[in-house]
């Protein structure tokens, strides 16, 4: 069976990268998050295209925790809308797989 859920996700800096991805995995949210710094992210908004240096996470979860690190994600980020992206891989290592699903509540 395959719950293995990544979540990607990007914050304005490192810091808070690393403050919400700690409490996500404190709480039992998340196994595990990777930082990765100085993604340039391009996009638009209001009509203009703009351009950020951010930091995007790579998060994992699973499906049945879902809805309640969804939630938990939403609440803690200081974007008014988050780029949240919920990713089913078609394929996980088992022993990474039972690892992550005992690492998480």
């Amino acid at each position: 069976m395959n719950d293995v859920r990544l979540v990607l996700c990007t914050f304005p800096d490192g810091g808070q990268a690393r403050q919400i991805g700690t409490a996500l995995v404190e709480r039992q949210l998340a196994a595990c998050v990777n930082l990765v710094p100085a993604v340039e992210s391009i996009y638009r908004r209001k009509d203009k295209v703009e351009s950020a240096t951010e930091v995007l996470a790579i998060f994992k979860t699973t499906a049945v925790l879902w809805p309640d690190f969804e939630q938990a994600l939403v609440e803690l980020h200081p974007y008014d809308v988050p780029e949240i992206i919920e990713v089913s891989p078609t394929a996980v290592f088992e022993p990474y797989a039972q690892w992550l699903r005992e690492s998480v509540g």
